[in-house]
């Protein structure tokens, strides 16, 4: 029986070297840590040290995400990886009527440099490399944690990590946007610039596959959509006259790695080929580190189970061997128990166990690339790359990605390939282990971690005591600067980090922002 990858690309049954007619080894592999970068970014991968292990965390108060951290740090990860509650994803106060129900819920609230003090206190910011998943104010976070840094007498010179920074995504898949997608990348913009003269040793964004492959997308569309993204980024920060080779060493990617493991690593290795080219080809980058798609992957949280939780672990297990074998940088394995609640301190310990085993018990990291050559992966490898590139095509021929996104493209292919997995899922087409197949009649009773629902009032009472505290001239002196440079064309970080540093909020800030900006609000022709 003929079947199909995830991509909806025929899977043959065996493959053999007429598979690969024409192709051209020498060319679309060569070595690793070489163009095209087909087989690795780095000449060595693994087998110098491995991948950093970094563990999503954050939920409920600074001081509660702060106790998780140095917990992870202790069992053995290398970076930390912060998760914000949707109000502060949003730029909105934990007091701020939308934020009401959501504070501490699905990450940290964050309100000021207080709680940013706070959340990273003991931890020592020179040792520690963390990445942030924010978007839409993801300068004022990456502020917050310079300002942190400073009172910890650490130069911002020698600060590593990763903001996402990645909003064109919010408007494909996700949802959390502020701002109209022009001074969105204005600022993504002004964040570039900034950290090469400020931070420049920080990833200034993640360019993400992840969401668009949570809401539905396939394979090829997650390295599509997410490619063209980085085109747009690209050419946004050279329109605004900087030389590529400034800012492109620093862009990073971010993936799912899904169960389907062939096709995932297949996967990995064509975007690595698809971005050299456009990198050396269309935007004429001479640095080799511009042409290098160096990525974060994390497992599917899409695909996880409430039902026979325990499973999750296994379906884990194999979408972070794929990820590894696919070349990954930096890797999150989810918790078991996500599909139920936030994770318990044992689960997510667990997590990072199943990343600990295959780093130092399994033999993946003894040679690079252990699937170089295969007949199967490689003839794969070729079939995601040709259906990514007719979606890029497509999205080309629309005017780029922002107006693709305009015109509903991405969400739409995207929306249509989630309604074909459903319907297969529905019919028993595809099984899903513990869902419609192998089910238990009746399931084991798990008790899940909770967050307090007191914390909204005490992130409530921290705020007013902020505003009772600081100097009120100060404030608005600084918001002020701010919306003057938001409506001209200087650097908003400056006066930003200044407005800050004088101890005004997060929606404060934003909402300076968005007086000048205005707010995005989608149109019903999506």
């Amino acid at each position: 029986m003929a079947r199909e990858s995830e991509s909806g690309l025929p899977i043959e049954p065996v493959y053999g070297p007429g598979d690969l007619a024409g192709w051209d080894p020498a060319g679309k592999l060569g070595d690793p840590g070489s163009y095209p970068y087909t087989r690795g970014v780095y000449p060595t991968m693994y087998t110098g040290r491995p991948w950093t292990m970094r563990q999503y965390a954050g939920f409920g108060t600074a001081a509660e995400s702060n106790a998780r951290y140095r917990q992870l740090i202790a069992h053995g990860t290398t970076g930390l990886s912060v998760a914000f509650d949707l109000p502060t994803q949003m730029g909105h106060d934990s007091d701020a009527p939308l934020a009401h129900g959501e504070v501490g819920k699905v990450g940290v609230a964050i309100d000021s440099v207080d709680d940013m003090r706070v959340l990273f206190g003991g931890i020592p910011l020179d040792q520690v490399s963390t990445s942030m998943t924010i978007n839409a104010p993801a300068a004022v976070l990456l502020l917050l944690y310079q300002l942190v840094a400073e009172e910890q007498g650490v130069p911002a010179g020698v600060l590593t990590g990763t903001i996402q920074n990645d909003v064109l995504k919010e408007y494909i898949a996700r949802g959390t946007y502020i701002f109209p997608p022009k001074p969105s990348l204005r600022l993504t913009a002004d964040i570039f610039q900034y950290c090469r003269t400020q931070i420049p040793r920080w990833n200034t964004i993640s360019i993400s596959g992840y969401h668009m492959a949570e809401a539905g997308a396939s394979p090829a569309q997650e390295i599509a959509f997410t490619l063209a993204d980085g085109i747009e980024y690209v050419r946004t920060a050279v329109a605004a006259g900087m030389d590529v080779d400034d800012f492109a060493p620093r862009l990073s990617f971010f993936f799912v790695a899904r169960t389907t493991l062939l096709e995932e690593v297949a996967k990995f290795r064509a975007a690595r080929r698809i971005w050299a080219r456009v990198m050396r080809d269309e935007f004429g980058a001479r640095n080799p580190k511009s042409l290098m798609l160096r990525f974060h992957t994390q497992t599917a949280g899409v695909q996880l189970t409430a039902q026979q939780p325990e499973v999750n672990l296994v379906r884990v297990a194999v979408q972070a061997l794929g990820a590894v074998l696919g070349g990954t940088q930096s890797l999150h394995t989810n918790s078991f128990d996500e599909a139920i609640a936030l994770p318990t301190d044992k689960s997510a310990r667990l997590a990072l166990r199943t990343q600990q085993v295959l780093a130092y018990e399994t033999d993946v990291t003894a040679t690079v690339d252990p699937f170089a050559g295969s007949y199967a992966v490689e003839r794969m490898t070729d079939d995601v790359e040709a259906a990514a590139l007719d979606l890029m095509r497509r999205v080309e021929d629309l005017g780029g990605a922002v107006a693709a996104i305009e015109h509903g493209f991405q969400k739409g292919e995207i929306e249509r390939n989630a309604y074909r997995i459903a319907r297969e899922t529905d019919a028993g087409e595809r099984v899903v282990v513990g869902v419609n197949r192998f089910r238990l009649d009746e399931e084991e009773p798990y008790e899940p971690l909770r967050v307090d629902p007191a914390i909204e009032a005490r992130q409530t009472e921290r705020l007013a005591l902020l505003r009772a505290d600081r100097d009120r001239a100060a404030v608005a002196a600084a918001l002020g600067a701010l919306r003057k440079a938001a409506g001209g064309d200087d650097n908003v970080l400056p006066p930003m980090k200044e407005a800050l540093r004088a101890r005004a909020t997060v929606g404060e800030v934003c909402d300076a922002l968005r007086e000048v900006w205005g707010v995005y609000v989608p149109t019903n022709a999506f």
